[in-house]
């Protein structure tokens, strides 16, 4: 099947070599795009798109290298070929090149055969990575497909996405970890497309043979995203968001850091989402009181305490939207826990938030916990008088 025409965006602050570049790839059956400096190059991108960069190192305002670099760190375009072509032919000027994200480098005067190999080489791979892309949003339609089947999970993906996103930003993690974070977010629930809808939406409390169907759901999506070779970071989190660090979780009870940070995170943004929210079995908690619920996890050694503490201080900062159907009720701050959770920061008295929760808060929280979770009374860890996630 014949192949799409591919659009190559030429950026050189020199017309003269700008309408070499176009002639030499429009005898390559290439559509052209040209900016004159980097900063036009990157809105020239945003707008058009296109699938590859031709870009020239020295320019004014913005040269190739800071260029490349913008581009690289936006996530719309950070997958984007660009080869770097240039006068310049020290081997520290082909290193800058290369860490600022350039893919290949292509020496001035250009050899249009070496040019049109190369440009031919990097669509190649660009095409194969497109497929990838598309792929991976079939399991992200998937994903959003299962909670539809919920009125009560409607959003709860994005949400738990978006919360996990904010959480190991402010943990400090590189971007390419938070974007698993973000990904795994949207996924970790994936699995539920195979279990049954009147064990997954019962009203009620389930029993123990339904509590076994509804832990099958991390080994589902983990079997369901395996093939993906470009998702397989995705894996532990989508298998491991409801391990506990005290080796109570499923489906394989883990302990401590053999969860990984990013399976640590989701499973603190999953609770958070599932207390805030209505569910068939209960009503939705405060932010306040969902809070607590997690901070009193940190003495049972289930939670990672420096998440906890980030999640705390970004609700209690008003950093994260309010949940639906949930009403704020004051603020919370991490008391001393009776164990730090593998890999978290802190001494076990670090404080986020500005006061306790009130009394009449914390006591509705107790109570509310007392009924929160529809997995009580399974002889599991979800039955310690504390909540768990969707």
């Amino acid at each position: 099947m014949a192949h799409a025409k591919a659009t190559i965006l030429v950026v050189d602050d020199s017309e003269s070599n700008r309408s070499l570049m176009r002639a030499m790839l429009a005898a390559g059956g290439f559509e052209i795009l040209q900016a004159r400096d980097g900063m036009e190059a990157i809105q020239l991108t945003l707008q058009a798109y296109p699938d590859l960069i031709l870009l020239d190192a020295m320019m004014p305002t913005l040269d190739g290298f800071q260029t490349c670099r913008a581009l690289r760190e936006d996530p719309r375009t950070h997958l984007l070929p660009i080869i770097m072509v240039t006068a310049l032919e020290r081997m520290e000027d082909k290193l800058q090149a290369f860490d600022a994200g350039a893919d290949d480098f292509v020496p001035k005067p250009v050899n249009p055969t070496e040019l049109m190999a190369r440009v031919r080489s990097h669509l190649r791979i660009k095409r194969l990575t497109d497929n990838l892309e598309s792929a991976e949003n079939v399991l992200f339609s998937l994903a959003r497909a299962v909670e539809a089947k919920d009125s009560y999970t409607e959003g709860h993906v994005e949400r738990v996405s978006n919360y996990s996103t904010a959480i190991a930003r402010a943990l400090g993690l590189p971007e390419d970890e938070v974007d698993i974070v973000r990904k795994g977010g949207i996924l970790h629930d994936i699995g539920k497309i195979g279990i049954r809808d009147d064990v997954l939406n019962k009203p009620g409390k389930l029993t123990n043979a339904e509590f076994s169907i509804i832990v099958q759901h991390t080994v589902i999506g983990e079997d369901i995203c395996r093939p993906l070779r470009s998702i397989r970071q995705l894996l532990s989190i989508i298998r491991h968001h409801h391990e506990r660090l005290d080796g109570s979780g499923y489906p394989d009870h883990l302990k401590g850091e053999e969860i990984s940070v990013g399976a640590r995170i989701v499973a603190v943004a999953d609770c958070y989402d599932a207390m805030t929210t209505n569910r068939p079995y209960r009503r939705a908690m405060s932010p306040a009181e969902a809070l607590d619920v997690l901070t009193r996890g940190l003495e049972k050694n289930w939670w990672d305490r420096s998440v906890v503490e980030r999640l705390v201080a970004l609700v209690n900062g008003h950093h994260l939207p309010d949940p639906p159907s949930a009403t704020r009720v004051g603020t919370a701050r991490i008391g001393t826990g009776a164990g730090l959770a593998a890999g978290g920061a802190g001494n076990g008295s670090s404080e986020s938030g500005a006061s306790m929760v009130p009394a009449a808060a914390a006591a509705a929280a107790a109570a509310a916990a007392r009924g929160a979770d529809k997995h009580r009374g399974n002889g599991d860890a979800a039955g310690n008088g504390l909540a768990t996630g969707a």
